[in-house]
């Protein structure tokens, strides 16, 4: 029986994806493997990114309030791969974590959208060609000086159809796991070619599965996505540029690990 048991285990797709695999992708100390978008885009130059004392990432607008924001980027290259991330982000920052990224910041990003009608954890397709947000629903604070969330509806998913995702926690649930004004951990599962399935979790909760090649969202397009993504790029954590960033606002990270998937 220990001999089915080991067959079991090396041919199992799960043998890709030891604990020992994982690799930190920030030191706690500097940016290090880090390098600001090399090419202006929509939101920006890339914002202000820095490390605090005690040791935890944090990015705002450069300078702070400024409208300026953009992406700080990973030098290396990532195709498949999961990646776990703790996160702190003040109330009012749009952020996200970029996913397979271009010089510009394009790219497929999962939610970090910590502000009234905000969103943590599902997907857009963001690239300054062509964007498409698959965000079913989101949340809002209804008094400021409360920390606790409330459901809000977007508008944008009444009509549609089922299958935009193919797994998606509800609301109640989101809510239930999330810590406002605290840390929570983001899980990310990326797999595929050009037109990738991602995997998402917060605090251990699957909050989705989204497949870019059979999603049936009505205002998207799987032959002009493939014209603007990358079959591989940089992992992004992003500044949202504009005006609603307010100065003093930053979003935190630590805690950063990723591990390849081999196809």
């Amino acid at each position: 029986m220990k001999y089915l048991f080991l067959l079991i285990a090396m041919y199992s797709p799960l043998c890709e994806l030891k604990a020992e695999d994982w690799k930190p992708l920030f030191n706690g100390k500097d940016l290090t493997g880090w390098h600001l978008q090399k090419q202006r885009g929509q939101h920006g130059t890339g914002g202000h990114w820095g490390v605090t004392d005690d040791g935890v990432l944090f990015g705002e607008q450069g300078p702070p309030g400024s409208g300026n924001g953009g992406f700080l980027l990973t030098d290396a290259l990532f195709s498949d791969f999961e990646l776990k991330v703790s996160l702190r982000p003040d109330w009012g920052p749009d952020s996200g974590i970029f996913l397979r990224t271009d010089e510009l910041g394009g790219g497929w990003q999962v939610y970090v959208d910590h502000h009234d009608h905000g969103n943590v954890g599902h997907i857009r397709l963001e690239t300054k060609p062509y964007s498409v947000p698959f965000r079913p629903w989101g949340f809002s604070r209804i008094d400021p000086a409360q920390p606790e969330l409330k459901m809000a509806v977007d508008a944008r998913a009444k009509d549609w159809p089922a299958r935009v995702y193919e797994v998606t926690c509800t609301q109640e649930a989101w809510l239930q796991v999330w810590k406002p004004d605290d840390w929570n951990q983001l899980r990310i599962r990326c797999t595929g070619g050009k037109l990738p399935v991602i995997e998402t979790w917060v605090n251990d909760l699957k909050v989705c599965r989204f497949n870019a090649a059979t999603t049936m969202h009505p205002a998207y397009q799987a032959e002009r996505a493939k014209e603007v993504v990358l079959p591989s790029g940089s992992i992004g954590l992003q500044v949202h540029g504009g005006k609603n960033w307010r100065a003093g606002d930053r979003v935190y990270w630590k805690d950063l690990y990723v591990r390849a998937i081999s196809r």
